[in-house]
């Protein structure tokens, strides 16, 4: 298990990380430059919490403090990675240039990255409080709503973003059990394999667009 486990993690860094730099060296547009910079903060920032979750399989040493915060570290990285997912969006589809849907995208974000910040989440600890979970994953879960929403409208406008909006979804379906059951079930913690799968598809979906420049802004 631990072998296993570790293996995906540090592989799924591995193509997050230099996918991501690898984009930023090919993009010749701004939007390009998002989707380079989403795919970093996304590894860089899970790093923060799968890097100490391997050594504490392999090292005898309390990472608890290390895991936890590598956990508000992610959630907050998380929060960018989907913003940027909306400026993407936002420059390929003109829906997405609406001023208001602009401010909700922020507004929850903000909200989001606030209430990550209580000490309530309990992040120095690595303890998982359930009702906190749900709080800080209300405004979240509202963002991607309007991230999927923006890219399921439009999914026949860019044949290469068509699916995006399913991977969006599906990634939320599998992270939500865990971030606010895994502390009661913690075999719940297994969806996070196929979330991190959608992820890595998204990631590989971003280089070809680059790779073939097929995104040209709006």
């Amino acid at each position: 298990m631990k072998y296993g486990e570790s293996f995906f993690d540090i592989a799924y860094l591995g193509i997050a990380i230099v996918f991501g730099i690898l984009i930023l060296k090919k993009a010749q547009n701004r939007t390009e430059k998002w989707m380079g910079l989403a795919v970093l903060i996304l590894g860089c920032g899970d790093a923060f919490h799968l890097v100490p979750r391997v050594l504490n399989y392999f090292i005898d040493a309390d990472f608890q403090a290390a895991l936890g915060i590598g956990k508000l570290v992610t959630s907050v990285t998380m929060t960018v990675f989907y913003v940027l997912l909306y400026y993407i969006g936002r420059s390929c589809y003109p829906e997405g240039k609406k001023s208001s849907l602009s401010a909700a995208v922020w507004s929850l974000a903000a909200i989001r990255v606030i209430v990550c910040l209580f000490p309530q989440n309990g992040w120095f600890q690595n303890e998982s409080s359930m009702i906190w979970g749900i709080y800080r994953n209300i405004s979240f879960v509202a963002l991607g709503a309007i991230v999927m929403i923006l890219f399921l409208r439009n999914r026949k406008e860019i044949p290469r973003f068509r699916l995006m909006w399913l991977w969006i979804l599906l990634s939320f379906l599998f992270y939500i059990p865990v971030a606010v059951f895994a502390g009661l079930v913690p075999m719940l913690g297994m969806l996070m394999l196929p979330k991190t799968i959608c992820y890595i598809i998204m990631i590989i979906t971003f280089y070809q667009a680059v790779s073939k420049h097929e995104i040209t802004e709006c």
